[in-house]
Order: structure tokens, then C-alpha cells, then sequence
């Protein structure tokens, strides 16, 4: 049995309005969101997320209008097929990662698994 691959990493016009809004507030208008994925949390990797002023060499950038958010290409082998989104929840608002590589996640939504 074949499988299709996974399409690229991406990111809605919703989040990358915030990115571009969250870096104006703090005074940093061409910073971009650094989505990252590090060893650790309780499902055994976990989502970080920092302002930055500029990618690295490697990164993958994705631009939509103003907002930009930068991927190393480690953390890009798990987040191939994810989708970067925006939600706003009487809970609060935060970003949240669509990953379809992840197995299980915890209930905070920043901690996953891969098989």
C-alpha cells in the first residue's frame, strides 16, 4: 500500500494575522514567530513558540501578508503535513498545531507523541 505524502508545513491567515499583530505590540513589527518542536513534555515532544527578528539560513519561512513564522528543518520532519492555526476559546487564545504525524497529545495541546 502506497501513502500519499505529507503536504508541506503551513500556516492560516488567522494565525499569521496574530503573528504580525503580537510582534507590532511588542514593538518588533518585522519580528516572526519561531514554531519549534523540542524533546520533552509529557508525550514525549513538545511545541515552542518565541518571537524572533530573523530566521536562520536553513529555516523555512511562511509568509502570509505581514506575519511570518520560521521552522528549523529538524523540527520540520515533525511538523510536515501540520497546520499552524489561531483559536480564541472562552478558555483564552492561543496558536494551536494541526498535526497529523502526532499519535497522542496531552491535554494542553503543547506536548505530543510520534509512532
Amino acid at each position: 500500500m502506497q501513502t500519499e505524502p505529507l503536504t508541506p508545513f503551513r500556516v492560516t491567515p488567522r494565525a499569521a494575522a496574530q503573528v504580525a499583530d503580537i510582534a507590532t505590540r511588542q514593538g518588533r513589527p518585522t519580528a516572526g514567530l519561531r514554531l519549534a518542536v523540542d524533546a520533552g513534555g509529557c508525550s514525549g515532544f513538545q511545541y515552542r513558540f518565541d518571537l524572533e527578528d530573523a530566521p536562520a539560513p536553513d529555516d523555512l519561512v511562511v509568509q502570509d501578508g505581514p506575519g511570518r513564522v520560521f521552522v528549523d528543518p529538524v523540527s520540520l520532519e515533525y511538523l510536515a503535513g501540520a497546520e499552524l492555526d489561531w483559536t480564541e476559546a472562552l478558555i483564552g487564545a492561543h496558536f494551536a498545531v494541526k498535526n497529523p504525524q502526532a499519535v497522542s497529545a496531552c491535554g494542553c495541546g503543547t506536548s505530543f507523541s510520534v509512532a
